[in-house]
């Protein structure tokens, strides 16, 4: 392919339902394996012996280890483009390390080696989950993202909703047992630990067959027509003067607001909202301040 090629500009086509369906579809097995873990990581731990009161610090290692992967792998997956595209490559190693330990967790012979299994799938998930919520962004033009974010919303809450509820069907419905011996894990969690690893693989997976990636270059492309369009388009966004006065409005709103919780000693918990919305109002005054810079620029 030619350099011109490589640098015309073009606009970013539009997907199908059904193509947008295949690009999230992955979600659905990410959040039944991130479901899992939330609703029963809790009673292997206790399972194997740990105090309620200890539940907290065995738990801490999630949020801080997503703190940490995700960043680290947003910023390689935007540097990457391989052979299996740019984002792929990051569902693939987080689906089979979130697999691998959705099968091994269940089996955790101590308290230690659970909470370690934790953290690792934990860090699993993540590898394949912050990708994947920057897919759609690749994948999409502006105009249908909302409907790529809805679609992953969809899937996650399918996913949170049969995945928490596992055990209990399997139990219910199935004749699975939900009980064991003392420092055993039930068989209802075992095999739902080994359902969800499945759904998980087999539902990333579908989405990195059936979904193509676009390289760097055909981005860049993209992004260029997208700021074409949207320089010819300003002449209808909201000017300057209307974001000041949105802004004060939603100041003297904010203002009203704790002053009423104040004075009629309302509950303290409404100070959240009340200066919620007051300090969305300076955000107002600084965008109708850059709006004035960007058009003093360009003139």
């Amino acid at each position: 392919m030619s350099a011109d090629k490589h640098h015309k500009v073009t606009q970013q086509p539009q997907l199908s339902f059904w193509q947008i369906f295949n690009m999230c579809f992955g979600f659905l097995g990410i959040q039944f394996g991130f479901a899992l873990q939330n609703a029963n990581v809790s009673r292997i731990f206790q399972t194997l012996g740990a105090a309620i009161d200890d539940i907290p610090i065995l738990w801490i290692a999630a949020p801080l280890t997503g703190l940490i992967v995700q960043p680290i792998i947003g910023y390689m997956s935007d540097n990457t483009w391989n052979a299996l595209g740019r984002r792929r490559p990051y569902f693939l190693i987080g689906a089979v390390l979130t697999t691998l330990s959705l099968f091994i967790m269940p089996h955790s012979p101590t308290l230690w080696i659970a909470a370690g299994m934790l953290w690792i799938m934990d860090a699993s998930i993540n590898i394949a989950m912050e990708p994947f919520r920057a897919f759609v962004g690749d994948n999409l033009p502006k105009s249908q993202r909302t409907q790529g974010y809805a679609m992953q919303s969809f899937f996650i809450g399918i996913g949170a909703v049969v995945a928490s509820a596992m055990p209990y069907m399997l139990t219910n419905v199935f004749d699975v047992a939900n009980t064991a011996a003392a420092g055993e894990i039930a068989d209802s969690v075992r095999y739902s630990f080994y359902f969800g690893g499945a759904v998980l693989f087999i539902a990333v997976g579908w989405t990195m067959i059936s979904s193509k990636e676009y390289s760097p270059e055909e981005l860049a492309s993209f992004e260029q027509h997208a700021k074409h369009s949207q320089s010819i388009e300003n002449t209808n966004n909201r000017s300057h003067k209307q974001y000041q006065t949105g802004g004060i409005i939603w100041m003297v709103i904010g203002a009203i607001f704790t002053a009423a919780i104040i004075t009629q000693d309302l509950d303290k918990q409404l100070y959240i909202l009340s200066i919620g919305i007051f300090a969305f109002g300076p955000l107002q005054l600084f965008c109708a301040r850059k709006l004035t810079q960007t058009s003093l620029c360009e003139n």
